[in-house]
């Protein structure tokens, strides 16, 4: 049942991967724009806010993500639209701040669809205090028997989160983590969602975060056997703490690792001590 899962949570991985290429090799030349999609004569017309009247939710916006969870124009049902004024620095943060808005709607989710609560890190540190936090099923520190690490990559992505970009233009399913929960749920396992990217004074790198996670959190967990997914740079993370964690018990219970476009290199460390 371990490899069994593995095998279907990796092929799901490489069909994200796959799906990620083939999506962003079609639409290189129409991401976040309106080219080949929609005419200006068809293109309402929006008036332009300031940097500081942004909306402060979806609809404020004028999107929801419909029952396929594609985000989705509320009065036209059209795709998400880049393009909103002829000042391209405007319209970047525009798009930086509907993000901002998809990463509270992905942790909502988390939360309400997959029954997966906060912990704060670092952990018993003042509210008062800077800190992040990672989720976890309920059963992730007491499942005696498996547990699944998932790693996101670098750049504005968080927790729950595969890319921005494929929340955006394409659907829910293609550019988070949710897909991967239920089935690792599912089949039985705990789910802990790493978030490399919120970083605070003490956690001031994905290394650090994960790191972290690992000696507080997984060391401690019941769990005989652990898997870990990791995207992108969160393959870094994860062969930096194979290296360097200095957890003895650490190569006896990882028992596979699946990992997509990571960016890790074997260069700089002592192969040896891997191997």
């Amino acid at each position: 049942m371990l490899f069994s899962l593995m095998a279907v949570l990796f092929m799901t991985f490489r069909t994200f991967a796959l799906r990620c290429h083939r999506y962003l090799h079609a639409h290189s030349s129409k991401l976040h724009t309106l080219e080949g999609s929609h005419s200006e004569e068809k293109r309402p017309k929006l008036e332009k806010m300031s940097e500081s009247e942004f909306p402060d939710t979806l609809e404020g916006f004028g999107y929801e993500f419909n029952d396929q969870g594609q985000l989705r124009n509320i009065k036209t049902g059209e795709p998400f639209e880049f393009k909103v004024s002829d000042d391209k620095s405007f319209n970047q943060k525009h798009y930086e701040a509907l993000g901002e808005l998809i990463t509270n709607h992905v942790y909502k989710l988390l939360e309400t669809q997959e029954g997966l609560k906060r912990m704060f890190i670092p952990l018993n540190s003042p509210e008062n205090e800077p800190r992040t936090f990672v989720f976890h099923t309920e059963d992730a520190l007491t499942n005696q028997d498996k547990l699944l690490l998932l790693i996101h990559g670098s750049g504005v992505v968080r927790a729950g989160q595969w890319a921005r970009r494929l929340i955006i233009n394409d659907c829910l399913d293609s550019g988070t983590q949710l897909p991967f929960i239920k089935r690792a749920k599912a089949d039985g396992y705990g789910v802990i969602v790493l978030n490399t990217n919120d970083k605070t004074k003490t956690l001031d790198s994905p290394e650090a975060h994960t790191e972290y996670v690992w000696n507080k959190i997984v060391k401690k967990a019941q769990a005989k056997h652990v898997a870990i997914i990791a995207h992108s740079y969160g393959g870094k993370c994860t062969m930096d703490l194979i290296v360097n964690s200095g957890d003895k018990t650490l190569k006896q219970r990882v028992f596979a690792i699946a990992l997509t476009d990571s960016v890790h290199s074997f260069d700089h460390q002592d192969r040896k001590s891997v191997v």
